[in-house]
């Protein structure tokens, strides 16, 4: 079977820049860890709804110059928050930086239903489509990116979300940065056996749930005449510090279902050597 791969998650809200640097600078030492990954918030989406949250590419972007060996990228970015040509070009300046360590992970964008979701939108000027205009304008901006890093001269889009003119995206990436997509519906599953190289499904109604997704994935790949063997299943776990047995658990059954890529999300506040601890409590009775 092939070996799990395992990344750790520090979402930068109500925690400092200096504690995210230091968990992802470890993280870069620690061999088990394969990749590190922010989310895309504006505002905080738990606790003290006035505290500190970062923009994650930004943030992303400073991490890539000062890490040399991990993977990288935002879990995950949301469509509904920059136009699809401006976020391949933010996204392939970090591949640049990164020097082709970014995994491009994207998504529809959250549905606020939760209060401290829904104000992002109205708080930043941005509007909030249907989830028809929401997952159509989707799979355009993933086609678009797409083609922006691979078009070597500019090129027209006329569609139904997206319409750009002398389209085109110079640098283009180092490499062309794998294709994480999250999400649970049906659109989105859809979308995924198209485009992704990596499926993500941010949390799940337990075990028979997330199977039951997967073998949805299967059917759309299946349909479209893919082999869903293409795309690696990747799931959210968030860390217990104190009750890390649950933790192992939890990731036992996971690659037990066919999930190959396991985020490990640690709450802040970060004790001292949290990433070596995550690798030596974590991952090593994983593998």
């Amino acid at each position: 079977m092939p070996t799990t791969s395992f990344g750790i998650m520090t979402a930068p809200m109500q925690v400092g820049y200096d504690d995210i640097r230091r968990v992802w600078l470890e993280a870069d030492t620690v061999p088990e860890l394969d990749n590190a990954w922010l989310f895309d918030h504006l505002m905080p989406i738990g606790g003290d709804p006035d505290g500190p949250a970062f923009e994650g590419w930004t943030l992303l972007s400073a991490l890539a110059g000062q890490t040399a060996r991990i993977d990288l990228g935002l879990l995950v970015t949301s469509n509904r928050f920059r136009p699809p040509a401006m976020l391949a070009k933010i996204a392939a300046t970090v591949d640049v930086v990164s020097a082709g360590r970014l995994i491009f992970g994207i998504g529809v964008g959250s549905r606020p239903g939760h209060p401290l979701a829904a104000r992002e939108y109205a708080a930043h000027g941005l509007p909030f489509h249907d989830t028809a205009h929401a997952v159509g304008s989707f799979g355009e901006a993933c086609a678009v990116i797409r083609r922006l890093w691979s078009s070597d001269k500019p090129f027209d889009f006329h569609g139904e979300y997206v319409e750009l003119t002398g389209a085109f995206c110079n640098p283009k990436p180092v490499r062309k940065p794998p294709f994480l997509i999250a999400g649970r519906s049906a659109a989105v599953l859809r979308l995924a056996a198209e485009h992704a190289d990596i499926w993500n499904i941010p949390g799940g109604d337990g075990i028979a749930d997330l199977k039951a997704r997967s073998a949805l994935l299967d059917r759309y790949c299946t349909e479209i005449g893919r082999d869903p063997a293409e795309i690696t299943r990747s799931l959210n776990i968030g860390v217990s510090y104190d009750r890390p047995a649950t933790t192992r658990d939890a990731i036992a059954e996971a690659v037990e279902a066919g999930f190959g890529h396991i985020v490990l999300s640690v709450p802040a506040p970060y004790p001292a050597g949290v990433a070596r601890w995550v690798a030596a409590e974590l991952i090593s009775s994983a593998r």
